[in-house]
């Protein structure tokens, strides 16, 4: 097979600022894919296209092409309107367990493809499998049958949808390319796109547990990736959300779970129910359900029965005890006064050290580690009350998270003013 372009040209062309003509796009993917483009070379493309950025036809020709590397998920013959969702990750954000049963309560149907953890984030397909029996892993088949009988689907992605971008995610990780915006948003929304719902809503984090942590940033990704949804044809919308302090009371697997089974049953930390509310009301709205209140339908408790059918579906058994771990630790408050800052960095950085994470893919994790905070930034508290509880089965683990909380958090004198950052700070749409 003769090669239409090589990548010395395409390289060579992106390094001089040029764009990148459709052809060249087309190609350089697929034959990255294919391993006619070598790692080495590929490498040398991302930091050119992170120094010298792309336009917005080259970010929506590309994803195409990374599409294009795999199959399309076909969800026409779904008998209700579709809506997905996806967050770009924090400390404590167990949004989706909530928000999927809910929305599908609502009658909208959620294909959610999830990930697992890597670092300090923690990953929703890890929380789901601290559920006893519950499995990540299905066929099309059963994912199809699932989403048309409960409404709601929160599984691992196959093999088969865009294979280009778990290659070039590889890669970016090990060249200092991460951070490329172009490379971000067409990674996840090639994915998603691909995925094929109708609706799709971002929770763009941004703060010191999210990875964007510039407010800039973090706006100008969104804005990316609600362009591209939108060339697609997907209706897509995105807020910004923040993440300097972490979401709800809890951060592990196990741990966030529990804490979703209260959301769903009507209780919960109301910074999750707040968002949890907000994403399912713009899910909705793409999905051309405006009508339906979300908070009633939470506060009806079908969106629990949507949440043990959910679990029940793929081999969960929804009312089993879930794991928890051998060993605790109780962080006490150092005096008396206000919590004027608890950082989503350090809490994550703890509850990884603790098990909850894993350092590379394919770690394992543990289903009962983590952290429980017991105030929350604003609060009072007093010298010696538990501020935070330490789970994990290894004891040995607890010095280096300790480590990692350390100057993590902030008791001002009491009466020192406390102004809330709000939870969402923007939201952005194509118009």
């Amino acid at each position: 097979m003769t090669e239409p372009h090589d990548a010395v040209e395409v390289i060579i062309a992106k390094r001089g600022g040029d764009p990148l003509t459709d052809s060249q796009i087309d190609w350089v993917v697929d034959a990255y894919t294919r391993g006619v483009v070598r790692d080495e070379q590929m490498s040398a493309l991302a930091m050119a296209i992170l120094l010298n950025g792309m336009s917005r036809h080259e970010i929506s020709r590309w994803t195409d092409a990374m599409i294009s590397s795999g199959e399309r998920m076909d969800l026409s013959a779904i008998s209700r309107p579709t809506a997905d969702k996806h967050s770009t990750g924090g400390v404590g954000d167990k949004i989706t367990l909530p928000l999927a049963p809910l929305v599908a309560a609502c009658g909208v149907a959620v294909p959610q493809l999830s990930g697992r953890g890597l670092g300090h984030t923690g990953g929703t397909l890890d929380k789901l499998e601290a559920i006893p029996g519950w499995r990540a892993a299905i066929s099309n088949e059963e994912f199809h049958a699932q989403l048309e009988s409960v409404g709601a689907v929160i599984c691992a992605a196959g093999a088969g949808l865009a294979p280009a971008d778990k290659k070039l995610y590889a890669l970016r990780d090990v060249t200092g390319t991460v951070e490329a915006i172009p490379l971000i948003a067409s990674s996840i929304m090639s994915k998603k796109i691909a995925e094929g719902s109708g609706a799709l809503v971002l929770d763009v984090k941004v703060g010191t547990g999210a990875f964007m942590k510039d407010l800039a940033k973090a706006r100008e990704l969104a804005e990316t990736m609600v362009a591209l949804g939108t060339d697609a044809g997907t209706n897509t919308v995105a807020l910004l959300t923040d993440m300097s302090t972490p979401l709800g009371l809890t951060a592990g697997n196990a741990l966030e779970v529990t804490e979703s089974v209260e959301v769903l049953a009507g209780g919960g930390p109301a910074d999750v129910v707040e968002l949890t509310l907000a994403l399912a009301r713009e899910m909705l709205a793409g999905a051309g359900k405006s009508d339906v209140d979300p908070a009633e339908v939470l506060a009806s408790g079908a969106a629990m029965d949507a949440w043990k059918a959910m679990i029940a579906a793929q081999g969960g058994d929804p009312d089993a005890t879930l794991p928890v771990a051998r060993e605790n630790h109780v962080v006490t408050a150092p005096a008396d006064g206000v919590l004027t800052r608890l950082d989503a960095m350090a809490v994550g950085l703890a509850a990884w050290r603790l098990g909850a994470g894993r350092a590379a893919l394919g770690d394992p994790v543990q289903a009962g580690a983590g952290v429980v905070w017991h105030a929350r930034p604003g609060d009072t508290v007093t010298a010696g009350q538990p501020l935070m509880t330490l789970h994990t089965d290894e004891p040995e683990r607890f010095e280096r998270a300790l480590a990692a909380l350390d100057g993590g958090y902030d008791v001002s004198p009491a009466g020192t003013p406390y102004e809330a950052t709000p939870l969402i700070i923007d939201r952005i749409s194509a118009g």
